[in-house]
Parts: structure tokens; C-alpha cells; sequence
């Protein structure tokens, strides 16, 4: 859920934003005239889109996830004590 702020609150009250709606939303919607023009969210929340946009945008990572979530489905999977053995865990 996105919380909106309309700007001149969000400037008012900019150092405390983070503690404010850090936890409770992932995103806020900073708005002029009631539209949306800014978007403040935790940086965990930046780097985690990110991240995701990167491999998204990745031809080959995408093609191994698509791979992976196939086998999975097929029931292709290797059992988790097997797979920490093979990596010596």
C-alpha cells in the first residue's frame, strides 16, 4: 500500500519521514496538487527493484529462472540434504 504526502508536508517533515513510513509502507507518494511526483521508499525497497530490474533485463539469467521454475514444477528438484552435500555444507 502507498501512502500520499502532498509535497509541502513531505518537505516540512523530510528528516522524519523515514521513521514515519519506513515500516508501514514500502513506498510513499509525494504529490503536488494532489497528483503524484516523487516516490520516497526505504533504500532496502531501491535496491531490491533494482536488483530485480537487472535481472529481469538479463537474457540468460531469465532464461536459467524460467529453466529453474520449470523443473520445479516437473518435479525435477533436488532434495535439500543432497544439494548441501554437494556444496560440502
Amino acid at each position: 500500500m502507498v501512502k500520499d504526502i502532498p509535497m509541502m508536508e513531505a518537505r516540512r517533515e523530510l528528516t522524519s519521514l523515514p521513521e514515519r513510513f519506513g515500516k508501514e509502507f514500502g513506498a510513499v507518494a509525494v504529490t503536488r496538487r494532489g497528483k503524484p511526483v516523487l516516490a520516497l521508499m526505504p533504500w532496502e525497497l531501491y535496491e531490491a527493484i533494482v536488483e530485480t530490474l537487472e535481472i529481469m533485463g538479463d537474457e540468460k539469467l531469465m532464461a536459467a529462472l524460467r529453466q529453474g521454475i520449470k523443473e520445479a514444477k516437473e518435479g525435477k528438484g533436488i532434495p535439500w540434504e543432497k544439494a548441501k552435500g554437494n556444496l560440502g555444507l
